[in-house]
């Protein structure tokens, strides 16, 4: 009956109504109560509440006219904010009497959710509020005032961008019209329609009931709207903390809805992700993983949020997989993703390396991080990695393939060996987490993003690095294409190509054609020219970052790389002149 695998079924009274409601989990446990949108019912949480039931007591209802629970008579002033108030604290007490509830909220389920956690009534009752895609009416409203009152451009920007992604509010306030469309062909069209612009997947949702859902929850609008943003509330404050997800790519709703929102929710925790409306449909682990996140952190006392890195609303709860991060560039990348909240897996060949990463990835802010041993050029090693992450863990969200040794000479001095070293690392390896990380990502069709770390070398051509060059010009390629393969599914992929930085590449770095003292002196003279140079490897990191925000393809790091990049796109030949400069490494003795 409910749709909900395995859930327990109760029926509750209230106002004249009987609510439909679904429970899974332990009953003992802390209880997450989730309230659907507009036109769904309780069964657009299917993939979310088997998630968060391994951990909490999960409760779902339909709100009343939709789905199994019965609809008001009249319709007309049955859907106040008041009664649906009365709905949910009926459904809180049935459900867990004697212990105040943790509330979700989607849609016109998190515009419900605003009203419960800012009146008195429900006080006691509330531990906390994820807010998914859905305003507060009486925050709306005030927000709306503030830009009529005092107008700016941009102000008015603002509120002639939401007013039309708002097209639909006003059509449902038309009489009769909404009920006939919805019971009539945009009713049997919408399933169809959602999958397409949402790329929502279909697995039996929406339900049978979507027509007469949408017909009764016209009247939410009817009842709410109008006298909620002409006259709000001016204490509408949130008496608990609040997790906000704020979708990116949301059709109905603009982010700047909630600009200024920590004025009415003091104790406001920031998420946003790359998405469209439908969260719950679309990106179910990850919104589970940010709720069971949130919602441990308030039992624990601790509702504020760890991250305070600058994206710590985007890569908060996000699982970020980083390869060569036992030091230099992929250590720092590791460690500013964790500063942003998220989970850090820190893959190394180095054990130790990876574990003392992790352990700093905690103490900067990670929601968890862990250490994993592999060598990225075992493409059997990489299977089996991905494997036991995505068992334990899940499917990795971010994937930065950044291991990589170097390798300088001439080209006639470098061996076939010393070839296959440099692209089985280089090369293999990217190509290696590319496809076992990326395939999964695919399969799971909610996004990603994959970072793979060429180097400048990839555009600048180089008497001194025939084979480094030629390893990383091979990656940025690979990045290019695979970024147009994966965009219809949502994943991007970046390559970061750094010039000169500060790592111990430099001491690990062979040169072809020298004997071990030869190669020993050349490292160190190396290493101190890069020392010279003094670029820290947190900058590159920053990069990063930066790049899977903004969804960006090519990004060099540093002057030198940008110097290449432009001379590569705009004067090649003066690139290949540069290429026919002895490096002052090799100078020394006429290398």
């Amino acid at each position: 009956m409910t749709g909900l695998e395995g859930a327990r079924q109760r029926w509750v009274r209230t106002g004249g109504v009987e609510l439909s409601v679904a429970e899974l989990g332990d009953p003992e446990r802390p209880a997450v109560v989730l309230v659907h949108g507009y036109p769904d019912s309780k069964e657009v949480w299917s993939r979310v509440a088997p998630r968060l039931a391994e951990r909490f007591h999960v409760v779902a209802y339909d709100v009343r006219g939709h789905g199994w629970s019965t609809a008001p008579r009249p319709l007309r002033g049955g859907f106040t904010l008041e009664k649906l108030t009365d709905d949910f604290l009926a459904v809180a007490d049935a459900v867990s009497p004697h212990r105040p509830v943790h509330l979700v909220g989607h849609d016109w389920g998190s515009v419900q959710g605003w009203e419960f956690v800012t009146v008195p009534r429900a006080r006691e009752r509330i531990l906390s509020f994820t807010s998914v895609s859905g305003p507060s009416l009486d925050h709306f409203g005030h927000w709306i005032k503030s830009r009529v009152s005092r107008p700016t451009p941009r102000r008015a920007g603002h509120l002639l961008g939401q007013g039309l992604r708002s097209w639909y509010v006003y059509a449902l306030h038309t009489p009769v019209l909404p009920e006939l469309a919805w019971r009539g062909p945009l009713g049997r069209r919408w399933p169809r329609m959602l999958e397409r612009m949402e790329r929502v997947p279909g697995d039996g949702y929406p339900t049978a009931s979507l027509p007469s859902d949408a017909a009764h929850g016209a009247w939410l609008y009817r009842d709410n709207v109008r006298p909620r943003l002409g006259d709000p509330r001016p204490d509408a404050y949130a008496h608990v903390p609040v997790q906000l997800v704020t979708p990116l790519g949301d059709r109905f709703l603009s982010p700047r809805l909630h600009d200024g929102l920590e004025q009415w929710a003091p104790r406001l925790v920031r998420r946003t992700l790359s998405s469209g409306h439908w969260v719950p449909r679309s990106r179910p682990d990850q919104l589970a993983t940010w709720i069971a996140d949130f919602v441990t952190s308030v039992e624990d006392g601790r509702p504020e949020d760890r991250a305070r890195g600058r994206y710590a609303d985007r890569f908060g709860g996000r699982l970020v997989l980083v390869t060569g991060a036992g030091s230099g560039i992929g250590r720092a990348t590791a460690l500013a993703f964790a500063e942003a909240g998220a989970r850090v897996v820190a893959v190394d060949r180095d054990t130790g390396a990876a574990l003392r990463t992790a352990g700093e990835a905690r103490a900067r802010g990670a929601t968890d991080a862990w250490a994993e041993t592999a060598d990225v050029a075992d493409e059997r090693a990489v299977e089996k990695l991905a494997e036991r992450v995505t068992a334990a863990h899940g499917v990795v969200d971010v994937l930065v393939n950044n291991a990589g040794v170097g390798l300088g000479g001439a080209f006639l001095d470098t061996t076939t060996e010393d070839w296959k070293r440099v692209l089985d690392v280089n090369l293999w390896g990217v190509i290696h987490g590319c496809l076992h990380f990326g395939r999964r990502m695919a399969e799971r069709g909610q996004g990603g993003h994959i970072v793979n770390v060429a180097s400048a070398a990839a555009f600048q051509p180089s008497r001194a690095l025939p084979a480094y060059g030629a390893s990383k010009a091979a990656v940025l390629m690979l990045s290019e294409s695979l970024r147009a393969e994966l965009a219809e599914r949502g994943i991007g992929v970046t390559a970061v190509c750094p010039g000169f930085v500060t790592t111990n590449i430099t001491s690990t770095a062979r040169f072809a054609g020298t004997d071990a003292a030869e190669e020993r002196r050349r490292r160190r003279k190396a290493a101190r020219l890069y020392g010279l140079r003094n670029y820290p490897p947190e900058k590159v990191a920053a990069a990063v970052l930066r790049a899977v925000v903004r969804d960006e393809a090519v990004v060099p790091v540093t002057p030198e790389a940008r110097a290449a990049y432009a001379l590569a796109r705009w004067l090649p030949g003066v690139a290949r002149r540069v290429a026919r400069v002895k490096p002052p490494v090799g100078r020394a003795r006429g290398a």
